[in-house]
């Protein structure tokens, strides 16, 4: 309360205010702090955090019972075909990354998707845009995905197969996982290209 009548003052006593107010070094008539604009404005707004797991956990929820159905119904079984040739649902193991690359390094991938849910987690203490939490939530639930089964499945912990199933022709089989964290890096590039920073502040080159 002391605060308030401070700052908005009454007809009375403004000019008293004024006149017992000390000067400080650097200030004007005008009144003006000179502490203003010392510090930056803090982002508008509420933090994304709990969209950020949400989307996170729909993805790898999703990921996980499509990997489980895969394994249990589609392992050691002839392909089904979805539309033709043209897409299959075929079950195979890729030890490499997404798509199947670099099959010699499960245990360098392994490690890389590991920081990549750390640095995510620490990002999101100052996460307030709405479309930055989606992108995040896509990455960190694919991550998941196939960080779980690189520890869990066969051969052993973090040299484990990921479980792919999806089979476009002239494509590599891929799985929700690694969709998940296609979809996340495109939409963090188009963020990136207009500007839109994760505190939700726009900038201009």
């Amino acid at each position: 309360m002391a605060e308030a009548e401070r700052i908005i003052g009454t007809p009375d006593d403004s000019d008293a205010a004024r006149a017992e107010e000390p000067q400080r070094p650097g200030g004007d008539e005008s009144g003006e702090s000179a502490e203003s604009g010392a510090a930056p404005a803090r982002p508008r707004g509420r933090r994304r955090i709990a969209v950020l797991f949400a989307v996170a956990a729909f993805a790898y929820v999703l990921d996980l019972v499509s990997k489980m159905i895969v394994v249990e119904k589609l392992e050691h079984q002839e392909p089904i075909e979805v539309i033709g040739d043209w897409l299959r649902f075929e079950a195979i193991r890729n030890a490499g990354a997404a798509f199947g690359f670099g099959e010699a390094f499960t245990v360098i991938f392994t490690v890389i998707a590991a920081a990549v849910i750390v640095v995510i987690a620490r990002l999101a203490r100052k996460l307030y845009s709405l479309p930055w939490a989606i992108a995040l939530g896509l990455l960190l639930g694919g991550a998941l995905g196939n960080l779980t089964d690189r520890i869990f499945r066969s051969p052993g912990v973090f040299q484990g197969a990921v479980v792919d199933f999806i089979a476009p022709k002239h494509f590599a089989v891929f799985n929700l996982a690694d969709s998940a964290i296609v979809c996340g890096g495109i939409l963090i590039v188009l963020l990136s290209f207009k500007g839109l920073d994760p505190d939700g502040t726009v900038h201009k080159d």
